[in-house]
């Protein structure tokens, strides 16, 4: 293998590992074990597990932060911006399990430091400045936008956590019914959502 093909044999072999038991429990010696190589070569390209596992993290972040940032960047009804952002995660985790479990296992969405934590607060700034938007235009208070971010943010993040593992019903279902309850309420639930876009 050239270095560049066995750095990225390194990187599918380490995200795997992690996705599947976490940064404390992988060891270097199971990193080159499962690639078939020695440990010096895991060293020699990334300095250690931190340094594989750093450039994993940014990785994904990297790839989540561009499907969330392109939902949220094209201007439309701010439903169908929630549907959007709430779908974007949904396809990350969808076609981006190893990576979401990295995130997610080491960096629970519930805690106010770690790498999910800090881009799931990154989106909800950029919802903030949406809503804002929207409070002003319906005359409500635009300085309460922040915490209804942080709400709706932290609801679609919490729920692509627990559909990591349910996988059912249908991502865009999930979607649809958290669209349901951010945009109509409790008071206002409809028996059965449906997404406004295709």
């Amino acid at each position: 293998m050239t270095a560049r093909e066995r750095r990225a044999q390194l990187l599918d072999v380490g995200r795997a590992l992690f996705a599947e038991r976490g940064f404390e429990a992988t060891s270097v010696e199971e990193i080159a074990a499962r690639a078939d190589v020695s440990k010096p070569v895991v060293y020699e390209h990334f300095g250690g597990k931190e340094g594989l596992y750093a450039v994993i993290v940014d990785r994904e972040v990297e790839r989540l932060t561009a499907m969330l940032t392109e939902a949220l960047s094209r201007p439309r009804h701010p439903k169908v911006t929630v549907e959007q952002t709430a779908l974007a995660l949904l396809d990350y985790i969808e076609s981006n399990t190893d990576g979401f479990r990295i995130l997610v296992r080491d960096s629970p969405v519930a805690q106010a430091t770690g790498t999910f934590s800090s881009l799931i607060g990154d989106v909800a700034t950029q919802v903030e400045h949406l809503l804002a938007q929207q409070f002003a235009q319906r005359s409500l208070d635009p300085a309460t936008a922040p915490i209804y971010a942080q709400m709706l943010v932290g609801m679609i993040a919490l729920t692509g956590q627990w559909w990591l593992e349910a996988r059912s019903p249908d991502k865009r279902v999930v979607a649809a019914h958290l669209v349901n309850l951010a945009w109509n309420g409790l008071a206002a639930l409809q028996d059965d959502p449906k997404l406004r876009t295709r």
